[in-house]
């Protein structure tokens, strides 16, 4: 590759497949360097370490996961069911990456648990998401809560066991989607509670 064509979306290409090849603990900046046909001077500068270049992986893979998820929350129909679509996207995104390529989610948490701050910036991103839905809900007199931001909060807490990668192996479970649907009515009926 031609280092004037080197740009940092193509770094980064180049560390997933790194990453999937060698995994974390062995891929170093000299492999994606080779990976690119470029010197490792080349990447450094774009990404001044190798525990940058980690980060910007984990915080595009984090991405993928919230940018499907924001065409939910620009929707404009009831709130309920928008909530209610944008979990059960994110639990199908989540599962998917654990499911499909295993080996390559394992990657992807070792590297978010060295990645703190990017990995609570996609937790305020998605309860973000899940807060606009809520004061929407609110405005529209669809959901009764004080406070939509500490709801939205609670909610994603509540759901952590069907989204949040520690749980990951109880989500082939085939009950997983019932025990959902549970914690889902109780959710909704807490949301709710005053409106009736």
């Amino acid at each position: 590759m031609n280092e004037l064509t080197l740009t940092s979306d193509r770094i980064l290409d180049a560390t997933e497949e790194v990453l999937r090849r060698f995994g974390p603990a062995k891929a170093t900046v000299v492999d994606v360097a080779r990976a690119l046909g470029v010197s490792h001077g080349s990447v450094y500068r774009h990404f001044a370490s190798k525990a940058e270049l980690r980060d910007a992986v984990t915080e595009r893979w984090l991405a993928r996961v919230s940018a499907p998820l924001d065409a939910i929350v620009q929707e404009t129909g009831p709130a309920p069911q928008r909530l209610r679509r944008w979990f059960a996207k994110l639990i199908e995104i989540k599962r998917r990456k654990v499911l499909d390529d295993p080996e390559m989610f394992a990657t992807y948490h070792a590297l978010a648990g060295d990645a703190r701050a990017i990995v609570m910036g996609h937790v305020a991103t998605l309860t973000t998401q899940v807060t606009v839905i809520v004061a929407d809900g609110v405005a529209r007199g669809e959901f009764a809560v004080d406070d939509p931001a500490a709801a939205a909060r609670a909610v994603f807490d509540a759901t952590g066991r069907f989204h949040n990668p520690a749980h990951a192996a109880e989500w082939a479970d085939p009950q997983i989607d019932k025990a959902f649907e549970g914690v889902w009515q109780l959710v909704l009926r807490g949301l709710t509670a005053h409106r009736r």
